[in-house]
C-alpha cells in the first residue's frame, strides 16, 4: 500500500515547457509558488516532456528557490523513447531494461536537483517487458534511496498484475474524466481498491472545454447548473466529481494559469450530492445509468 502522501490535486508539468507555455525560469518559479501557496505540493513530470527538456527547466527553477525538499513531492516517469529529436531514435519505442530504468531515474534526479523521487512510474506498457528486470531495477533504486515509491502509468489491470507479481505497484496513473470513463466502466478502479493501488488520473477535464460537440455541449449544460449550485468554477466541478469516487483518485491537472490554479483546491471541499454525481455521470455516458 502506498505510504507517500501527495496533495489531493497534482500539478502536471507537461505543458510548462516547450510543449506548451515555454515558461522561462522566473515564470516557472511563479507557477511553483502559486501551486504551493494553494496547498498543491505535488508535481508530476516525465523524462520525455518538452523533448526531454522540461524536467531540467523545472529543476533549474526549483533549485533557485528556498523550498525545503520535504515540502514538495516529485513524480517522474520513464520508458518512452521518442522519435527523432534529442535522442535521434529511428522509431518510437519503449525501453524497460534494468540499465535504462536506473539511468532514467538518475537522470531525473539530476534534472530536478534532488536526491530522491517520491514516485517513479513506468510511462506506458511495453509488450516486451521483462518483469524480473523491472523488479531488479526498482528494488535497487528503492534500496539506494533514489525512489520512495513505484507505480505504472496507462497500464491495464492485467498488465499491472504482471508487474505486481515481482514488485509492489503502489500507483497507476490513467486517463480518466467525464469524457473518458473507461477505468470506471471496466473494473479497473475496483481492481485497484482490492489491490491497494492508488489511482492518479491525467486529463481530468477531458475534452469538455476543448471540443465543441453535441456531447460536450450537453455536459457543459449540466456543469453550468452544478457550478451555480455549488458556487465554484466549472472546472472545479469536474475535479470534485472525480474526487467523490471511493478509490481516492488523485487528479493531475494540466493548467498553468495562476488564476485557475488558485480555485482548483475548492474541489476538495465539495461534497457532491449523490443524485448530482449520477446526473453528471448520466450526461457523460450519454444515456441513463443501467
Amino acid at each position: 500500500m502506498a505510504s507517500i502522501e501527495f496533495s489531493p490535486l497534482i500539478a502536471g508539468t507537461m505543458k510548462w515547457g516547450t510543449w506548451g507555455k515555454n515558461y522561462n525560469t522566473a515564470q516557472m518559479q511563479t507557477i511553483i509558488n502559486c501551486c504551493i501557496e494553494n496547498n498543491i505540493t505535488s508535481f508530476d513530470h516525465a523524462d520525455i516532456y518538452g523533448d526531454y527538456s522540461t524536467e531540467a527547466a523545472f529543476g533549474a527553477a526549483y533549485n533557485q528557490m528556498n523550498i525545503g525538499r520535504s515540502a514538495v513531492q516529485f513524480i517522474s516517469k520513464c520508458g518512452i523513447q521518442l522519435l527523432g529529436g534529442v535522442r535521434k531514435n529511428k522509431i518510437k519505442h519503449y525501453d524497460y531494461s534494468n540499465e535504462y530504468i536506473i539511468k532514467s531515474a538518475e537522470q531525473s534526479l539530476a534534472n530536478l536537483h534532488t536526491d530522491y523521487l517520491d514516485l517513479f512510474l513506468l510511462h506506458r506498457p511495453s509488450p516486451l517487458m521483462h518483469t524480473d528486470e523491472i523488479a531488479e531495477a526498482i528494488t535497487k533504486l528503492k534500496k539506494d534511496g533514489k525512489i520512495l515509491s513505484f507505480g505504472v502509468s496507462n497500464f491495464t489491470s492485467t498488465q499491472t498484475a504482471l508487474i505486481g507479481q515481482q514488485i509492489e505497484v503502489e500507483f497507476n496513473q490513467l486517463e480518466y474524466s467525464i469524457t473518458h470513463l473507461y477505468p470506471l466502466e471496466n473494473g479497473i478502479f475496483e481492481d485497484m481498491i482490492i489491490n491497494h493501488i492508488t489511482p492518479m488520473c491525467w486529463s481530468p477535464l477531458g475534452n469538455v472545454f476543448t471540443n465543441a460537440t453535441e456531447h460536450t455541449t450537453s455536459i457543459k449544460k449540466v456543469i453550468t447548473e452544478l457550478s451555480e449550485k455549488y458556487n465554484v468554477p466549472e472546472d472545479v466541478i469536474l475535479l470534485a466529481w472525480i474526487l467523490k469516487h471511493p478509490a481516492k483518485i488523485l487528479p493531475v491537472f494540466g493548467t498553468a494559469d495562476p488564476k485557475r490554479i488558485a480555485n482548483l483546491m475548492k474541489a476538495t471541499a465539495i461534497d457532491f450530492e449523490l443524485t448530482d454525481w449520477f446526473y453528471l455521470l448520466e450526461v457523460g455516458k450519454g444515456r441513463e445509468v443501467a
